[in-house]
């Protein structure tokens, strides 16, 4: 096979490795709910809560909502003994920088809701959301480079829903989910001696898919209930290969062309309740259970054919609980804890990805400002268990300039949330 067929397989394969990164779930969907870290929103009710429930919006009054998260990721990669093995079998230490200081980027994250109630028993709502989004920057000399130098991915969520009051207690609502994916990806190509400068492999795609939400909520004398679920969302991404900067028997490999990936994303089960232990004091928790196993493997088509790349995610199980305090008619406070585990395996978790399991605390307020409008802010600090970058790529596999990078790393690093929204009647 010649080597820019296997190259464009190699560029596939790393289209595979960052597809995970659609598996990156943010919460933040709302700044009511940033402040008790995500416990009671499937139960709550308002626009705010479409992300999680569209049953929520049933009993709702007309609303605008309106919010942004601003995110920053404090963390350290570093390397643990990553090797390089080129042609004739020599092994070397990957050369470069040791560490990689705050790869994920800090970046603000939107969200919007307005719902309406049509008649007495109807409401309809429309809500903008951005549940994938995030970006990774390495140096060109980073260690980590031969499995990332830039990963962006960016999604766009827009949710039509529509909800009935079906009794005085039992709440029903459904959603149609539209999602645009944009992503672009970068990844440094070793030369066949370590003292070449390095080649170049960037994949970038787009692509609009679909998906829909159910939910249910039943509101007794102090104590509501919600559930939902979210379907799988299959995606299909088109876009473009372009290797270049390779050297001597390679240079044949430096082309631009089309490519695709399909995979799904995983269904999202959330179960919810919220309790008012008194006039001022309301209990909240929540859970999910999000099918990773859906992301079980990836399909790829480009000039050098199509392939299925195995993924091995893993399904998981996160919750949290929180609290609402009413201190006047004008003033609500809120904190929370809640745990999120990652779904990417340990035996193959890259460094476009570096995740692991992390805890969340969260504080946060409402305030009335006026007649149907109010601000909420939300602080969130999240711990992140430290990880191991675990990742083998081969290049120009099945030719005399095979080479093998075994890329290993820790991670370790916390993380910020700082919200503000408002939401107002009209």
């Amino acid at each position: 096979m010649p080597i820019r067929t296997l190259l464009l397989a190699t560029v596939a394969a790393a289209v595979a490795s960052e597809a995970r990164a659609a598996g990156f779930y943010l919460q933040e969907q709302s700044v009511r709910g940033t402040g008790r870290a995500y416990s009671g929103e499937v139960a709550d009710q308002g626009p705010a809560s479409l992300w999680w429930n569209p049953a929520a919006i049933a009993r709702s009054p007309r609303e605008v909502y309106l919010g942004v998260h601003g995110i920053i990721v404090d963390a350290e990669v570093s390397n643990a003994g990553s090797t390089i093995t080129f042609p004739g079998g020599v092994t070397v230490p990957v050369r470069g920088d040791p560490r990689g200081f705050n790869p994920i980027q800090k970046g603000a994250i939107p969200n919007f809701a307005v719902s309406t109630p049509i008649g007495d028993r109807f409401a309809i709502g429309i809500s903008g959301s951005a549940p994938f989004n995030f970006t990774t920057e390495y140096t060109p000399q980073a260690w980590a480079r031969y499995d990332g130098l830039e990963s962006r991915v960016t999604t766009a969520d827009l949710q039509l829903t529509g909800a009935m009051k079906v009794t005085d207690w039992l709440d029903l609502g459904a959603s149609f989910n539209a999602q645009n994916t944009d992503a672009k990806l970068t990844t440094a190509s070793p030369n066949l001696s370590p003292l070449l400068p390095d080649g170049v492999q960037q994949l970038s795609g787009s692509g609009w898919d679909y998906g829909w939400t159910v939910g249910a909520q039943a509101h007794f004398d102090r104590l509501s209930l919600g559930a939902s679920y979210r379907s799988a969302m299959s995606h299909h991404l088109d876009g473009n290969i372009f290797v270049g900067g390779l050297l001597g028997p390679l240079a044949a490999a430096n082309i631009r062309a089309q490519a695709s990936a399909r995979f799904s994303t995983p269904w999202i089960a959330t179960f919810g309740v919220r309790y008012r232990v008194t006039d001022r004091l309301t209990l909240n928790g929540q859970g999910q259970r999000i099918g990773w196993d859906k992301f079980d493997s990836i399909k790829v088509g480009s000039p050098a054919g199509d392939q299925i790349l195995v993924q091995d995610y893993k399904s998981v199980t996160s919750g949290a609980i929180g609290a609402d305090f009413a201190v006047n008619d004008r003033l609500t406070l809120r904190a929370g804890v809640g745990f999120d585990p990652t779904p990417t395996p340990d035996a193959e978790r890259t460094a476009r990805v570096p995740d692991g399991d992390r805890w969340l605390y969260s504080v946060g307020a409402t305030g009335k400002i006026g007649h149907g409008m109010e601000v909420d802010a939300g602080f969130s600090y999240i711990d992140f268990t430290n990880s191991d970058v675990h990742h083998d790529t081969v290049f120009y596999e099945g030719t005399p300039a095979a080479t093998t990078t075994a890329l290993r790393g820790q991670v370790e690093g916390t993380g910020y949330v700082m919200s503000v929204g408002l939401r107002t009647r009209f």
